[in-house]
């Protein structure tokens, strides 16, 4: 495709950071564009992996303490989030329940509720509603020092930069770029993936078995960067 039918469709306000990272070329622009979706949809694959690998292990922790239908049961009266510091927990829950409808499960409840939902069992109250047990299921996290606390809330923080990116991807935002500047750089994805790939082995998830044939990000990053 010509570059011009190219910013036709995908407009000239769109393509002008990727036209300016590739010094004016507008094969590499085009090129960049392509490389950056395939990155997107590469690390977006990655990140729904541990979503799904997260909630499962939530969920396996909690039914072990509080039963097969915690979830739905917490958001009910006199239940753990039936409070006006878990309202927004207990609100998530009871609209997923009603968009289910006769078709609700346990496990479609669990699938119904996306990772920003999942990511607030480590805040302070939803982790202590749940009996503060939560960090179980990253069993080999490094014990915490005095310099550094490996904590919810660490863990809390680290999952919010994980749902950040997810959000861009979503948004179809670039991620193959340096913060507000048109200059290509994949140091950015780079972190988040090892991030990602750091959170599996302290779940103990054999996360290059995991992920095989799915993930491609540092070739394609190498792709970018030599571009």
């Amino acid at each position: 495709m010509k570059y011009t039918d190219f910013v036709e469709v995908m407009t000239q306000d769109r393509m002008n950071r990727y036209l300016l990272a590739c010094g004016s070329d507008s094969k590499k622009a085009m090129t960049l564009y392509r490389k950056n979706l395939k990155l997107s949809q590469e690390l977006f694959t990655i990140i729904s992996c541990f979503e799904v690998a997260l909630r499962n292990a939530i969920d396996k922790q909690l039914t072990g303490t509080l039963g097969n239908n915690w979830l739905k049961e917490a958001a009910l009266p006199n239940g753990i989030f039936d409070n006006s510091d878990c309202k927004f927990t207990k609100f998530e829950i009871n609209k997923a329940v009603a968009k289910l409808g006769s078709s609700y499960s346990h496990n479609k409840l669990i699938a119904e509720l996306g990772f920003g939902f999942w990511r607030f069992f480590f805040a302070q109250h939803q982790f202590n509603a749940t009996g503060r047990i939560l960090l179980r299921i990253f069993p080999s996290k490094p014990k915490s020092t005095v310099h550094k606390q490996y904590n919810a809330k660490f863990i809390l923080n680290e999952l919010a930069e994980l749902n950040e990116i997810r959000n861009r991807i979503a948004h179809h935002e670039p991620i193959c770029f340096q913060s507000k500047r048109p200059i290509k750089d994949t140091t950015y994805v780079r972190q988040h993936y090892n991030l990602i790939l750091q959170l599996f082995q302290w779940m103990q998830i054999n996360e290059t078995a995991l992920l095989y044939g799915l993930d491609h990000i540092n070739s394609i990053c190498n792709d970018i960067d030599s571009l």
